[in-house]
C-alpha cells in the first residue's frame, strides 16, 4: 500500500512540475519576430539555441535555399513539416513568417522555433532556441537539420 501511496505521490509532483511549474518558469519570449531589417533575435550566450544569422560557430547553422520556389511555396512546406512533428504547436503564421513552439517528450520543456522567408534572397532563414537551461545536448540543432532534410526531400522536382 505504501508503494503505491509513493507512486501516486511521484506521478502527482510530476503533474504538478511539468503543468504548472515549468509553464510558469518559462514564458513566450518578448523577442521573438523579425525586426524590420529582416533579423531574429540573436541567440543568447548559452549553447541551447541555433541561428542561420548567428556569426559564431557554437550558434551558426545553414539557411535553406528554396531558389525555384515561391516563398508561398516554400512556406506550406515548412507549415506541412511543422504540423507532422509532434508536440509541435504553430503559435504565429504570416507570410513570410511562423513562429511554433516544441515541447520535449518527457518535461515539456518549451523550444521556440521560428522561420523568416526572406523572399529576395530565396532563403529561409530560423532559429530554434530552448527557454530554459543552459545545454540542450543538440537537440535545436538537430531539429533544424531534420527540418532541412524534410524540406529538401518535400520539394518539387
Amino acid at each position: 500500500m505504501g508503494f503505491i501511496l509513493g507512486l501516486l505521490g511521484l506521478a502527482g509532483l510530476y503533474f504538478l512540475l511539468v503543468f504548472v511549474v515549468f509553464p510558469a518558469l518559462s514564458p513566450r519570449p518578448d523577442n521573438l519576430g523579425v525586426s524590420a531589417n529582416g533579423q531574429l533575435a540573436p541567440c543568447p550566450s548559452s549553447p541551447n539555441c541555433v541561428s542561420t544569422q548567428a556569426t559564431d560557430k557554437l550558434h551558426a547553422i545553414e539557411p535553406i535555399a528554396y531558389g525555384d520556389l515561391s516563398t508561398a511555396q516554400a512556406r506550406e512546406i515548412i507549415l506541412n513539416i511543422l504540423n507532422n512533428m509532434e508536440r509541435t504547436e504553430i503559435i504565429t503564421q504570416r507570410a513570410d513568417y511562423i513562429h511554433a513552439e516544441v515541447r520535449s517528450a518527457l518535461w515539456r520543456f518549451v523550444d521556440d522555433v521560428e522561420f523568416y522567408f526572406d523572399e529576395d534572397a530565396g532563403m529561409i532563414h530560423f532559429r530554434s532556441a530552448s527557454r530554459l537551461g543552459r545545454g540542450d545536448m543538440g537537440v535545436n540543432r538537430r531539429r533544424m537539420e531534420h527540418i532541412r532534410s524534410e524540406f529538401m526531400a518535400r520539394r518539387p522536382a
